[in-house]
C-alpha cells in the first residue's frame, strides 16, 4: 500500500466511527466495562470519538505526514525481511485504546506491527483492526496480535516504572521507545474563571484520571484560597457512585485522616500537599509556588515525571496545554515529548 491508500483506509475508519450506529463494536465495548469497570462505556465512547476527530481526518493525516520522507512501501513480507521493519508494541491498558496512537504510527510509517494488547482492553482494538480490512484487505498483512513478541526488529513498549525496568532488560538491545510512568501537571495563577475550573476538572476526573495526560498535581501561588475551585470540582460529585472509585476514596480518606495530614475535601476528591507529581486515586497533590522563575525551574527539573502542563496562556515560558484539553491530544502531541513517527522513519 502506499502512503496515500493507507491514508485513505484510516479515513474511512474515522467515518465509520463518526457514524456511530455500530451495534457489534457496541456490543464489544459493553464486554470490555463487563471484565473492566473502569472502562465505561461512556469513557470508551469518549475515547473513539477523540480518536475519530483528532486522528483520523484525512487534512490532520496529510499535514501529520508532511513533515516526514516517509516511503511508499509495498505491504509487508514475512518477519525478517529487510524493509519495511517489524514493529512489536507493547500497548498499555490505562485508559481505553490508549495505544491506538502507536498503532496508526507504525502503519502510516508503512511498517509491520507485532501488538501485544493489555488484558484490560483486548476487545475493541482488533476488531478496529478487522474494519480497517473491511475496507482494504491489504491491511490484514500489516497487524499482527500476539501474546508474545517475537522476530520483531524494534520495539515501541509503555507501561509502569517498574515494567519499564523488565523492557529494558529484555528490549535494550533494540531500537526501542520505552514509557515510563509520567502525569500532568496544572498550574493556577489565581484568577481563574469558574469555565476555567470546569475545564480543569475535566483534566483531573476525565477516564477517573487514570492516563498519563490526567492531571494529578496543581502548583498554585502561596497563599492561594481553594473555596473557587472546590466549589466547582464538587461537580463531579457522581464519581463516588461508581464502586471502584468509591472504594479507593475511602481507603485514601481513611489513610489520609490516620496520618493526621491536613487536605482540601471537594465531593469525590482529596486536595493534598504533596511534592510528588503522580498521586493515589481520587486524590489531587498541590504544591505552592513564590514566583514564576523558581516554579518554571522546577518544571524543567522534573521533566521526565511530568508528561504536559495545564496553564493559563503565556503565563509561562514553557510549552502548556489551556485547560480542558490534557485528554484532547492531536497527532504531533507525542507521549513523553518522543517523536514516534521520527523514531518508525529513521529504522
Amino acid at each position: 500500500m502506499t502512503l496515500q491508500e493507507r491514508i485513505d483506509v484510516m479515513v474511512a475508519l474515522g467515518d465509520h466511527l463518526r457514524r456511530d450506529n455500530d451495534e457489534f463494536l457496541e456490543a464489544l465495548q459493553k464486554r470490555t466495562q463487563f471484565h473492566n469497570d473502569w472502562f465505561t462505556l461512556e469513557h470508551q465512547r469518549a475515547s473513539l470519538m477523540a480518536i475519530a476527530d483528532a486522528f483520523l481526518r484525512r487534512e490532520k493525516l496529510e499535514a501529520w505526514v508532511r513533515n516526514y520522507a516517509i516511503p511508499d512501501w509495498p505491504a509487508p513480507k514475512a518477519v525478517g525481511s529487510s524493509a519495511p521493519k517489524t514493529i512489536g508494541l507493547v500497548l498499555a491498558g490505562n485508559i481505553p485504546l490508549v495505544g491506538f496512537h502507536d498503532v496508526l504510527s507504525v502503519f502510516i510509517a508503512g511498517h509491520r506491527s507485532l501488538i501485544k494488547l493489555s488484558s484490560k482492553d483486548e476487545y475493541v482494538m482488533p476488531y478496529l483492526l478487522k474494519l480497517l480490512a473491511k475496507y482494504d484487505k491489504r491491511t490484514e498483512t500489516y497487524f499482527t496480535l500476539t501474546d508474545r513478541l517475537e522476530g520483531f526488529d524494534a520495539v515501541i513498549a509503555t507501561g509502569s516504572n517498574n515494567s519499564s525496568r523488565y523492557f529494558e532488560a529484555y528490549f535494550g538491545r533494540y531500537p526501542h521507545v520505552i514509557r515510563k510512568n509520567r502525569n500532568a501537571v496544572a498550574v493556577l495563577r489565581g484568577d481563574e474563571t469558574t469555565e476555567d475550573f470546569r475545564a480543569l476538572g475535566r483534566d483531573i476526573f476525565e477516564y477517573f484520571g487514570l492516563g498519563c495526560r490526567n492531571v494529578s498535581k496543581l502548583y498554585v501561588p502561596e497563599g492561594y484560597d481553594f473555596n473557587p475551585l472546590l466549589e466547582v470540582l464538587h461537580e463531579w460529585k457522581t464519581l463516588q457512585n461508581h464502586t471502584k472509585w468509591k472504594n479507593n476514596f475511602d481507603y485514601n480518606y481513611a489513610l489520609t485522616t490516620l496520618n493526621k495530614e491536613n487536605f482540601y475535601l471537594s465531593g469525590p476528591l482529596m486536595i493534598v500537599e504533596n511534592d510528588q507529581i503522580a498521586s493515589r486515586i481520587a486524590t489531587l497533590h498541590y504544591s505552592t509556588y513564590r514566583d514564576v522563575s523558581s516554579l518554571e525551574e522546577e518544571l524543567r527539573n522534573r521533566r521526565e515525571e511530568i508528561q504536559l502542563i495545564a496553564a493559563p496562556d503565556g503565563f509561562l515560558s514553557l510549552p502548556t496545554f489551556p485547560f480542558g484539553r490534557a485528554q484532547r491530544p492531536g497527532l504531533t502531541d507525542y507521549a513523553d515529548g518522543v517523536d514516534t513517527l521520527a523514531f518508525l522513519q529513521e529504522l
